[in-house]
């Protein structure tokens, strides 16, 4: 088929993990009220890690949608994954019986994939000897499980990929999947991003590089995206999928529309490993990408959900970036306030935060905003949920390596 950048592209399921809550509704009524999902690390001894607070997954159970046999032969960030693409996939009411298999693609993205795999499995070569090490590990451990565990189960046979560009992992997936549809090589695809980074190891490595919140002593209130005491992200798990259609495929099958994805656009800045450009010219250039593709002008965006990392540099530079292209006006948040920051998982998390913005008209909050900096001086919605009429929203997703997406979504015409 040729392609088609005309078509049109919408959402039609979510389905979320998330240290806030498990499922779409649960997610969304945290958000609104303000709740915060950062609370002392339970799953391993951090006692002598500098950062030891993150937001974990509570009462999740993944034998609530698959067996025990099959959930011991998956990291835990394909049960995030695929409990969030259950959702989503039953909302939407995608099947191989409405829509060709094959033509129904899986992409969804991680930042790291199975890093409590690999640390288990190298504790077991050095204690125990390499006999006793898993022919699971290799699989468990790949990102691109996530995608290919979706598609085995489901019967999905359309193009299965994986994108991996760290903290923008589940943004990029969002716009590669629309992209996927739009030169015809799929009528939908399940998309996001899923993270599962709370290890002794993966945690330990944001400490070293002086990454995270050390507000040990007061998790609630440790991410605090553009406040002037913000001192680092807090590390949190989870995943966010979504079902994006043609709108054709969606009319099709009567299916309920949640919002259309207008706009994509995706840089490098070309100058650190971990520092953002200094003057925010790559996210200035993907938001500015995302207006072009989307075609309107800046005015239209009536919504940001930010990056808002709660990092001295990410939060400055960012709203630099968004001042640069966007003006001063727009409504900004940074929901990671409560999440966390779920690292590959982010997109698709604040997508669906998105998305929810535009069906309820309410603006989430950037929770614990108490001391205003003068270098993030923007409308962050502080503490406080909004009511607002927007029509269209926007989120934004930095990665490490200088990789930066953005994703435009508007409410359904």
């Amino acid at each position: 088929m040729s392609m088609n950048p005309d078509k049109r592209v919408v959402i039609t399921g979510m389905g979320i993990v998330s240290s806030v809550g498990i499922g779409v509704n649960s997610f969304w009524n945290s958000l609104v009220e303000g709740r915060s999902g950062i609370s002392e690390i339970t799953q391993f001894d951090a006692s002598d890690l500098r950062c030891r607070i993150a937001g974990e997954v509570n009462d999740f159970n993944i034998e609530d949608y698959i067996g025990p046999k099959e959930a011991k032969k998956l990291d835990k960030f394909c049960h995030y994954a695929y409990a969030a693409a259950h959702e989503a996939i039953g909302a939407s009411g995608l099947d191989s019986d409405t829509t060709d298999p094959d033509r129904i693609a899986v992409l969804v993205g991680s930042g790291i994939g199975g890093i409590s795999t690999l640390e288990n499995q190298a504790r077991i070569l050095r204690e125990r000897g390499p006999r006793k090490s898993s022919p699971l590990m290799v699989p468990m451990l790949i990102a691109d499980m996530a995608s290919g565990y979706i598609s085995i189960n489901y019967g999905f046979r359309g193009p299965n990929l994986c994108v991996v560009t760290a903290c923008a992992s589940g943004a990029h997936s969002i716009g590669e999947a629309m992209w996927l549809i739009r030169r015809g090589d799929a009528d939908a695809v399940v998309t996001g991003g899923a993270e599962a980074c709370l290890s002794r190891l993966g945690v330990n490595g944001f400490c070293a590089m002086r990454a995270l919140s050390e507000r040990n002593d007061d998790p609630t209130h440790a991410s605090r995206p553009f406040d002037a005491e913000r001192d680092g992200f807090v590390p949190s798990e989870g995943a966010g999928v979504l079902v994006l259609e043609s709108l054709e495929n969606a009319r099709r099958r009567n299916a309920d529309i949640h919002a259309e994805i207008i706009g994509y656009g995706s840089s490098g800045d070309a100058h650190h490993i971990t520092a953002p450009d200094p003057q925010g010219d790559g996210a200035s250039r993907a938001i500015e990408a995302a207006l072009r593709q989307a075609e309107i002008p800046a005015e239209q965006i009536d919504y940001i959900n930010a990056h808002g990392t709660s990092t001295p540099l990410n939060d400055k530079v960012e709203t630099m970036a968004i001042k640069r292209t966007l003006g001063s006006k727009i409504p900004v948040s940074s929901t990671k306030s409560m999440t966390g920051h779920t690292l590959g998982a982010a997109g698709g998390l604040e997508s669906t935060a998105a998305i929810m913005t535009l069906k309820n008209g309410v603006l989430p909050p950037t929770i614990n905003y108490q001391n205003p900096d003068p270098e993030c001086d923007l409308d962050y919605v502080p503490n406080n949920a909004r009511e607002a009429s927007p029509e269209t929203t926007m989120n934004i997703s930095l990665g490490f390596g200088g990789h930066n997406a953005v994703l435009i979504f508007r409410k359904m015409r």
